[in-house]
């Protein structure tokens, strides 16, 4: 991976997403370590945030580098400033760029042109290091990937495509329940089909939660109302009405089943009252591990990955 570029979940094969998980798990034993000494990461921001942001500047730091944040009054990608020319500015004083954009579009002419490696810090299609932390998750639980099923509950989008994409190629089931007009784009949902013949990987797309929910080792759920999308609130609130994981629907999983979400939840929504806070929720462990996750990816994209690889099988 080194020197690419991590656009979409489909920028990675197993063996990648494999590799990550392992490299993940023996950072989160070691703690600090100094591989990226002298090399900087631009946060590039059009969106605000919390974990995206905390989260890949303490991987940073923890890793001997440094971050520049860039939020949008301060770039304007397009408008202050054409794109082109901003990638190839940072690319003469940084060594990677994270960008959360609306656009995957604005994403792509930003690597199209940078001469640095680009990470979706996420985008109206994707969610790449969102995914990659939670399959971290989901193994730290459950020990293994392949053969699991994870059932995702609402909105068919840019966290369900990548999770998407990332179960098909790892050999998860892939199960959902969204509304019509609200399913997974179907250009995603052709490749995690492709992706699927080559792993076992079963995927299931129906209108119904119950469907999806029963006999799941992962029920996973997000808002309904993205940023960028205020305007469809109230309509999405009538749409999504029967979308609500609550404890009724959780009991159709397995016993052991573990609940998540990948936050800001919007409690009585899409989840009900007091479910994020019981014990099957790891949520925070999501949070936690998008810092880990991305550390092996810093460190892979930049060369500096030097501990041993053990954990993941």
């Amino acid at each position: 991976m080194k020197g690419k570029d991590l656009l979409s979940i489909s920028d990675l094969d197993s063996e990648d997403i494999s590799s990550l998980i392992s490299d993940a798990v023996d950072m989160k034993a070691s703690g600090w370590l100094s591989l990226l000494s002298g090399k900087t990461l631009a946060l590039v921001f059009e969106k605000p945030s919390l974990r995206t942001r905390v989260s890949f500047e303490v991987a940073m730091r923890q890793l001997g580098g440094q971050t520049v944040y860039l939020s949008s009054a301060e770039v304007g990608l397009g408008e202050r400033e054409s794109v082109p020319d901003i990638a190839r500015v940072l690319s003469r004083y940084v060594d990677v760029i994270a960008a959360r954009t609306f656009s995957q579009q604005t994403l792509e002419v930003l690597a199209g042109y940078a001469e640095v490696p680009v990470i979706n810090a996420l985008s109206d299609l994707e969610h790449p290091c969102q995914a990659l932390a939670d399959l971290l998750t989901i193994y730290e639980k459950k020990r293994k990937l392949d053969g699991l099923t994870l059932a995702f509950i609402g909105d068919g989008n840019n966290v369900a495509h990548s999770l998407l994409l990332a179960a098909s190629l790892t050999g998860m089931n892939f199960r959902i329940a969204s509304p019509p007009g609200y399913r997974v784009q179907e250009r995603i949902l052709h490749l995690a089909q492709g992706y699927a013949l080559g792993s076992g990987a079963e995927i299931f797309c129906a209108e119904e939660p119950r469907l999806a929910v029963s006999g799941a080792d992962v029920v996973y759920t997000d808002v309904w109302t993205s940023m960028g999308q205020e305007a469809e609130a109230d309509q999405r609130r009538q749409v999504f009405a029967g979308y609500q994981v609550d404890s009724e629907l959780l009991s159709l999983a397995k016993d052991d089943a573990i609940l998540m979400h990948p936050l800001p939840a919007h409690r009585g929504e899409e989840v009900a009252e007091g479910i994020l806070d019981g014990p099957k929720s790891v949520v925070f462990d999501q949070a936690e591990n998008r810092m880990h996750l991305q550390k092996a990816l810093l460190a892979r994209m930049l060369g500096g990955l030097e501990i041993p690889l053990a954990g993941y099988r």
